[in-house]
């Protein structure tokens, strides 16, 4: 596969301008959204529900193969359920609306075709770029039956790396998991701050059971839930103290 995929600028006919967008609108979204833990019983709107998540789901995602799930659960029986599966905490037990965020990497090839199926409506889409997702992708997402195909591609990338600048993954079973779970955490983080856009607040919990959730919501072996997020209208205990963070030049480094 040529580098030119990564390397050259593509030849395209596409132009899309950026919309005009409010720097203070937005710190206050980022800012004024918190880790809610109690939530009133005032219901979200489904259409607001279903606005949030059509946001997530607009996160970046790596080559666009967008290896995630989001499981809203709208079954009263299974709500109940789903909060005793998160330790019955209340950030669960109070919120109307849980939302399993689920890493899908056993799902890269439906995304090969979403993305397949629409460069065969746009004739002009470059060879290169068909290319990148007709054999590229099955190279470093697919691992064969079993992973077994996963150790022959890392030693095959290790050796090439020896001569080469190679991206060095991700490869088998672990590799794609952190993957798909980096880029589901993206989308979690859009619909997070959608529902504090939207007037909401909401809570990512990683607090559960999760061979429980996975059974509850009829998941496969190959899923994996990255986070829980409850959301709801914020009660007025629902924030347990100011929020702590340390000096920014412990995190941010310039080199």
């Amino acid at each position: 596969m040529s580098e030119n995929i990564f390397s050259k600028v593509p030849e395209l006919a596409y132009i899309e301008e950026a919309l005009p967008c409010n720097m203070e609108e937005f710190k206050k979204v980022v800012i004024s959204r918190r880790s809610v833990r109690v939530f009133t019983d005032e219901q979200i709107p489904d259409a607001v529900v279903e606005e949030c998540l059509s946001l997530a789901l607009l996160a970046p995602n790596s080559s666009n193969l967008q290896p995630w799930e989001f499981y809203w659960v709208k079954s009263e029986d299974k709500l109940k359920k789903l909060k005793t599966l998160c330790l019955n905490q209340p950030a669960a037990r109070t919120a109307p609306t849980l939302i399993a965020c689920v890493a899908r990497p056993d799902r890269w090839s439906l995304g090969q075709k979403v993305n397949l199926a629409y460069f065969d409506k746009r004739p002009d889409t470059p060879k290169a770029v068909r290319a990148y997702y007709e054999k590229l992708v099955p190279f470093v997402y697919g691992n064969g039956p079993l992973n077994l195909f996963s150790p022959f591609k890392t030693l095959a990338i290790s050796i090439l790396g020896l001569f080469r600048v190679v991206p060095r993954g991700p490869f088998g079973h672990w590799g794609n998991l952190l993957w798909a779970t980096k880029t589901t955490a993206l989308a979690c983080e859009n619909l997070m701050l959608a529902f504090r856009a939207a007037g909401y607040d909401s809570c990512p919990m990683e607090g559960f059971d999760e061979v429980r959730v996975k059974k509850l919501l009829g998941l496969p072996r190959g899923a994996s839930v990255t986070m829980i997020i409850s959301a709801g209208k914020r009660a007025s205990n629902g924030v347990y103290a100011e929020r702590i963070r340390g000096a920014q030049d412990l995190f941010i480094k310039k080199v």
